[in-house]
């Protein structure tokens, strides 16, 4: 069941990044160690939210849950789709796993 308020998905333990504010992602990943008790979650964005990803990652293990969570591994990829004018499309992908210590 993805969260409509944070774009997370609770049954896997993945955020997806997108346009809400920052520390809506970043609260997500903490309660998924804290309240949820995840082993791992997973962070995942495309194209411009790339960036995001990489400091929402940061700030949820070196501030909010420093000592208690790591960065596992970060995957990159690329996808391509078929955009609104019908032209193929290819966009960076990132996925970081963060895991509990």
């Amino acid at each position: 069941m993805i969260d409509k308020t944070t774009d997370y998905d609770s049954k896997d333990h993945v955020v997806f990044i997108g346009d809400k504010p920052f520390m809506n992602y970043v609260t997500g990943v903490i309660m998924q160690f804290t309240t949820q008790k995840a082993e791992t979650s997973t962070i995942k964005a495309r194209g411009k939210f790339i960036s995001k990803a990489v400091d929402i990652a940061e700030v949820a293990a070196k501030r909010f849950l420093e000592g208690q969570i790591e960065v596992s591994t970060i995957s990159i990829d690329s996808e391509g789709f078929k955009n609104t004018e019908g032209k193929d499309v290819r966009v960076s992908t990132i996925e970081i796993v963060l895991k509990k210590l």
